[in-house]
């Protein structure tokens, strides 16, 4: 027997559907994706794509398309029931894999191309011209910027397996090492001034 919603949840997955979307571009996607995503991390149960379809007012072929892109992405999973023809998908609920998620996949579509365009952004310089000193200060920039980037992506690869629920205590002693630091160097400042 289906479970039917009271008219409170339903309103309430309504409205984290659209604030989800809302959401999409910090994330670097497509409103339709991530409204689809939020359906199905709302529901208990797997959704089949006419019923993503009629819940969204979306056609085949843009839940389709969003579908392939979520399962992509590793953030919704097929499902299969015995005697069904219908796919049905579910999405990751563990937040801290979402999260995971979401910055691999940002670091991927964003900063791995930045990097490899300063770099190769870099191969013409060396050559003799004019203006020497301005090319090679400017090229050091260029080359602090990649080494930016570099650590950038070791700090993040280093740092996300450790990104979930069972570590969470490990993560808030990071934060507040983090922030007693941050507030020991605002301390330290106005006695350095007095000083000077």
């Amino acid at each position: 027997m289906e479970h039917t919603k009271s008219e409170t949840h339903q309103q309430a997955i309504d409205q984290f559907v659209l604030l989800w979307g809302e959401m999409a571009s910090a994330w670097g996607i497509n409103r339709t994706m991530a409204q689809i995503h939020a359906l199905l991390y709302a529901e208990k149960k797997p959704l089949d794509t006419d019923t993503i379809m009629d819940q969204l007012s979306i056609s085949r072929g843009n839940a389709n398309m969003n579908l392939r892109n979520l399962l992509n992405w590793q953030l919704i999973q097929k499902v299969h029931y015995k005697g069904e023809r219908k796919d049905f998908y579910t999405a990751e609920k563990d937040v801290w894999n979402i999260v995971a998620i979401l910055i691999r996949e940002r670091h991927q579509r964003e900063i791995d191309p930045i990097k490899e365009n300063l770099i190769e952004f870099l191969k013409p310089f060396g050559e003799s011209g004019e203006n020497q000193t301005e090319e090679a200060e400017f090229k050091q920039r260029i080359e602090e910027f990649i080494e930016f980037l570099e650590m950038f992506e070791r700090f993040t690869q280093a740092l996300l397996p450790y990104i979930n629920k069972k570590n969470l205590t490990f993560l808030k002693h990071l934060v507040k090492l983090a922030e007693a630091h941050q507030s020991l160097k605002g301390k330290a400042a106005p006695a350095g001034d007095k000083q000077a």
